[in-house]
């Protein structure tokens, strides 16, 4: 019964997620560009390939609390862009309410962890509620730690508080599901054909 049930949730997930990012993205709101657009202007000839990611119950609450926010789906679509063989970043895209209304974000995350881009594909609010595209600039290489906050680095917005904060968070998520899905190793690695460095003890001279 519960895989059952897992398995409804995931393909619950998975339309909801395809309906909101199929263009247009939002009804009654504005569409600046499509998910093909957005992933096309972020990769310029690069190779970009999807693969579905399922969230598990452990690793959504690491998720919750790396980002510091809810999340509401278990499934996450991740499009890895390479270049001559080698990962250029992945994106990862983001569908949520500021007030009432929907966003659609995409956030482009480099191997190193850290912000590459943030876009804005679609807006359902009022428009004087959208911040300007150097105010979205602020993120690009951020990295996920506390400075990474309205009330830190990330500068608010004067009568668009509400969706600074939304973006803030959501830009938190996408990096807490790629730390998530891509754990790094914490040990250091040494490099190849290098011995590794034995500790010394200093051994006190001898009186004479």
């Amino acid at each position: 019964m519960c895989s059952r049930l897992s398995v409804l949730q995931f393909v619950a997930s998975a339309i909801c997620l395809t309906a909101a990012l199929a263009g247009p993205a939002l009804a009654g709101g504005k569409t600046f560009l499509t998910k093909e657009e957005a992933l096309a202007l972020a990769f310029e000839g690069c190779k970009v390939e999807r693969t579905v990611k399922v969230l598990d119950a452990q690793a959504r609450v690491r998720v919750e609390k790396l980002s510091g926010s809810a999340l509401e789906r278990g499934i996450a679509y991740a499009y890895t862009a390479s270049k001559g063989g080698k990962c250029v970043g992945t994106a990862y895209f983001d569908v949520h309410r500021v007030r009432t209304m929907r966003q659609v974000l995409m956030v482009v995350v480099d191997p190193a962890g850290k912000v590459r881009r943030v876009e804005l594909l679609a807006f359902a609010e009022p428009s004087q509620f959208i911040p300007t595209s150097r105010w979205y600039g602020q993120f690009v290489g951020k990295a996920l730690d506390d400075t990474l906050s309205l009330k830190r680095d990330i500068k608010g917005v004067t009568g668009a508080t509400l969706t600074a904060r939304a973006t803030t968070q959501a830009v938190r998520r996408m990096l807490a599901i790629h730390a998530v899905l891509n754990p790094v190793s914490k040990e250091k690695s040494t490099p190849a054909g290098q011995p590794k460095k034995v500790p010394t003890q200093k051994v006190p001279a001898k009186t004479p």
